[in-house]
């Protein structure tokens, strides 16, 4: 043991000479490092732009695709592929259209909701309960604008459901294809162009149209002043949800490219909400023909619609 602490002081000896001789040598600690301090508040909080170019660009975007793309590893003829697509909580749903009714200014929805786990499940039940919304509340809108009338006899229009089904279900899914595909087209043209995926795409369109299921409601009141100023709200509400989502993904391109887009986006959306409107509640009224009243002498009286 003394041999050993004799041995310990002469190479402290030796240290401590060689540092007399050279002081500006570098020495190493051999005590266990400390914890680094993390520099919080070096750099501020992102911008909007580098938000949004974290979402388009980053090596963690495409982490998160590539996890989504092996979630999805059974065939896709299988029942186990399409059950990713519908793999939402009730909390997620509510959370997201939450988000599309209340959408917070310079934040991408696909950002804040969806690309963690994009699903199925909203937008084809939005669509759904936005179809039979419209239809019944256009065959009531048609039933108190004719009230009253002698010659008036409802009749359910059955039909009404079909055509809203054809035309939400065709722009929540046609709208999205080709916007995706534009999306494709402009990346391999521009390199700062990067894409959503069609799933991202039919999510956010299948969300933001939640806002017209009380706004169809609504449109039972038989006053166009009222049903104009909720088709507007409503408009204003949704469109900017793709607005914010969609201008990120193309500003880096062709201004005049950029601004096409994003205003073929909002007039799509408005001429459904329109479209809409004026087919399924401001439709002209018609003339009815008067029914026969027979009369207990054999005799019928025939009225005329004035």
């Amino acid at each position: 043991i003394y041999i050993s602490i004799m041995h310990s002081f002469a190479e402290f000896d030796d240290a401590a000479n060689l540092l007399a001789a050279n002081p500006d040598a570098t020495t190493i600690s051999i005590e266990e490092p400390a914890d680094i301090p993390k520099n919080k508040h070096g750099r501020g909080q992102p911008s909007g732009r580098e938000e949004d170019d974290e979402l388009l660009g980053t090596d963690d975007s495409d982490k998160t695709e590539l996890l989504a793309g092996q979630k999805k590893s059974a065939p896709f003829w299988t029942f186990e592929y399409y059950q990713t697509f519908f793999d939402v909580d009730t909390y997620q749903v509510l959370d997201r259209i939450k988000g599309s009714v209340f959408p917070v200014p310079g934040k991408n929805f696909v950002r804040l909701y969806i690309r963690s786990n994009p699903d199925l499940y909203g937008p084809f039940w939005i669509c759904a309960t936005l179809v039979f919304a419209i239809a019944v509340s256009g065959n009531l809108s048609n039933f108190f604008i004719h009230l009253g009338k002698p010659t008036y006899h409802y009749v359910p229009e059955f039909r009404k459901v079909s055509i809203a089904a054809t035309t939400i279900y065709a722009y929540a899914w046609l709208v999205p294809l080709a916007l995706w595909g534009f999306l494709m087209w402009r990346n391999s043209k521009v390199m700062n162009i990067v894409s959503y995926s069609f799933l991202e795409i039919v999510c956010v369109y299948g969300y933001s149209l939640f806002i017209y299921i009380p706004t169809a409601i609504l449109w039972i009141i038989p006053q166009k002043v009222v049903r104009w100023v909720l088709v507007v709200f409503s408009l204003c509400l949704s469109g900017s949800v793709l607005v914010m989502t969609f201008w990120p993904a193309v500003r880096d391109d062709n201004r005049r490219i950029a601004l096409a887009t994003v205003a073929t986006i909002v007039l799509l959306h408005a001429l459904l909400a329109v479209g809409c409107l004026a087919y399924f509640f401001d439709a002209p009224e018609l003339d009815f023909p008067a029914p026969n009243i027979p009369v207990h002498n054999g005799t019928a009286v025939i009225t005329k619609l004035q």
